[in-house]
Formats: structure tokens, sequence, C-alpha cells
């Protein structure tokens, strides 16, 4: 089962490590070490029911860009 509550001993220091991966990339860039990390960490998931689950959580409905 995915897990949808907060899960991390620190998110504000793991946020901030993320945005900092992003420092001096371009547009293109940025959006390519999105696509790579999200496709690590799917690998690492690895259960085709929770990555299944977590897609649909992220998609967007109703047209509006949020969940």
């Amino acid at each position: 089962m995915l897990i949808t509550e907060p899960n991390l001993h620190n998110p504000d220091e793991i946020y901030a490590r993320l945005i900092a991966a992003h420092d001096g990339l371009s547009e293109a860039e940025s959006h390519a070490l999105n696509a790579r990390l999200v496709l690590i960490l799917m690998n690492h998931i690895g259960n085709h029911a929770i990555l299944t689950e977590a897609l649909g959580h992220a998609r967007p409905t109703g047209g509006t860009g949020q969940n």
C-alpha cells in the first residue's frame, strides 16, 4: 500500500537538497534531472501496484492541475 502521509525524517532538509540539485540548470536540464530522479526512485520501489497507485495520485484530476 502506498504511504501518503508524511514519512520523511527531515522534509525541509531534503527539499532544500532537491532545490539545490537544480541550481544552475536550464529548464530542460531541470526537467531531465526530475525525470531521472523519478525513474531511479521507481526502480528502487520496484512494486508495480505501488507505482500504479502513486501515478494515480500524482496525475491532476479535472484539468485543474491540482490533485
